[in-house]
């Protein structure tokens, strides 16, 4: 057994656990500490971390198949898993000396991000002085350190232009998280608080352009795990989340079901060939996401470990087919829950209006915006400009 599927059991032995608390999480507006240990001692948050800092370097499938897992019991959870978890990855690309400085006394460290650009960087001697507010900061309770987007500015503090966008590495010193700024409908536990800093002192080799995250594929020193682009992992750790919560809502659908009876007649729904075709048809819409998912992975790690760069082709496509996935998955939830009846409204009791609610705000998550995305892959197969800079 590897180390990797070492994870995925540990994940299926608090699946139970998960769900027990997921309306705890929702309550608290963010994941209740117990859950972020047991998070921890799975191992989730290492799959995508060096090994020489306590890391399993997995292959980023591994990883999004944790993510759904969890997901599948706790949309908050999931979704902190798949974004705290990508950012060991990116650590991976700063030099040694930020990765000690993170992992030194404690591989278990985790790290938050916002990369909208919320800031300005100045840079001075020896690295930049950073300022901005940031919204969104998922799992920042339960980090000691943060990625944040910056634009890089002037001597005088203003944006250049052309905007160049930078991702800087913060301890948890130098920024604040603001209290009681995450008040939402759907992903409640995740703790998506904002972000403030002042004036802080970000040395330069815990920064990188944004540039040289999107693509990191031709650093032939790094270990294949560090060479898939960006587009290829924070993108799918989003959409493996948004999978993940439709696969618990289909499990709580096939579940109620078998046990729900029809008002007139009391004839078991489990005998209803119509709701039984929109289960069917639901089920179908899912496990298409999955597939697309893991199949574009699966052709950008072969071209990886066989040394050889990733066409445009692939990379548009990719993209395309994530967006796709994520909007197919969650309209798959909404056929579940409106055949699920009256009874899917109840809070109490049913966590399908939960996870209908967490489908539905991953969705809106900037990565998943369809019009940029789609218009870039239609752009480059006419031979036409892309639209959008993060493929």
């Amino acid at each position: 057994m590897t180390e990797q599927h070492v994870v995925l059991d540990r994940i299926a032995g608090i699946k139970d656990t998960l769900i027990r608390r997921a309306d705890d999480a929702e309550r608290l507006r963010r994941l209740p500490d117990a859950t972020a240990k047991d998070l921890r001692d799975t191992g989730v948050i290492r799959l995508l971390q060096p090994r020489r800092h306590g890391g399993y370097e997995a292959e980023p499938q591994v990883f999004f198949r944790a993510v759904m897992e969890i997901a599948s019991c706790c949309g908050s959870s999931g979704w902190v898993s798949g974004i705290v978890g990508v950012h060991p990855w990116e650590l991976g690309l700063l030099p040694e000396k930020a990765q000690e400085e993170v992992w030194g006394d404690d591989p278990d460290t985790w790290i938050s991000s916002t990369y909208m650009p919320g800031g300005i960087a100045r840079q001075v001697d020896g690295g930049y002085v950073l300022s901005g507010r940031w919204q969104f900061s998922s799992g920042s309770d339960h980090c000691d350190w943060i990625f944040l987007g910056a634009f890089l500015g002037d001597a005088e503090g203003e944006r250049v232009d052309p905007p160049v966008i930078l991702h800087m590495l913060v301890p948890r010193a130098d920024y604040e998280v603001v209290p009681d700024t995450w008040h939402v409908v759907g992903l409640s536990g995740t703790g998506s608080n904002d972000i403030v800093v002042q004036d802080a002192f970000v040395p330069a080799y815990r920064v990188m352009d944004s540039a040289d995250v999107v693509d990191p594929s031709g650093r032939e020193h790094l270990p294949p795990t560090f060479r898939y682009p960006f587009s290829s992992v924070f993108p799918n750790a989003i959409t493996a989340s948004i999978i993940g919560i439709a696969e618990g809502a289909l499990d709580c659908v096939l579940t109620r079901q078998r046990e729900r009876a029809q008002p007139r007649g009391g004839k078991p729904y489990a005998d209803d060939p119509h709701s039984n075709a929109a289960i069917g048809h639901a089920a179908a819409e899912i496990a298409a996401s999955r597939a697309q998912l893991f199949a574009n992975l699966s052709e950008v790690g072969a071209l990886i470990a066989a040394g050889r760069p990733i066409p445009m082709d692939l990379r548009v496509r990719s993209r395309r087919d994530q967006v796709r996935s994520s909007w197919r998955a969650v309209q798959a939830v909404d056929e579940l829950f409106a055949r699920s009846g009256a009874g899917a409204l109840r809070t109490e009791n049913n966590p399908l209006q939960r996870l209908w609610r967490d489908a539905h705000a991953g969705l809106v998550h900037a990565i998943n915006v369809p019009g940029p995305t789609m218009a870039s892959f239609a752009n480059h197969v006419m031979n036409r400009p892309l639209e959008e800079a993060l493929i």
